[in-house]
């Protein structure tokens, strides 16, 4: 028996993520740390505010409130928070420890 396709579930999204608050609960970024940059991940939203989640290099995580209104930035499809400095995260993105 062939199953319908339902045409919605096949559409892509013309919604265009340009802000924080757009993320949804546990989607995923790239933060500039003091260092270098950080994978995170959306914790919570606030009416003004998100939570973060930020991963360190020794496996433990630590949280950062931000306004909900930061600018976000895509390379390729990966969001970035935006960063005015000329380095490329390529170049300085955390090394983490391999034993996790």
């Amino acid at each position: 028996m062939e199953l319908p396709i339902c045409p919605k579930s096949v559409e892509t999204t013309k919604t265009q993520i340009t802000v924080l608050r757009q993320l949804p609960i546990g989607g995923r970024l790239l933060i500039r740390s003091k260092h270098d940059w950080r994978t995170a991940v959306v914790s919570c939203h606030f009416e003004d505010k998100v939570t973060i989640l930020v991963c360190s290099p020794s496996g433990r995580t630590y949280r950062l409130r931000r306004a909900a209104e930061t600018q976000l930035i895509f390379e390729g499809g990966i969001p970035l928070i935006e960063f005015k400095a000329e380095e490329n995260w390529r170049e300085n993105f955390t090394k983490y420890d391999v034993r996790w």
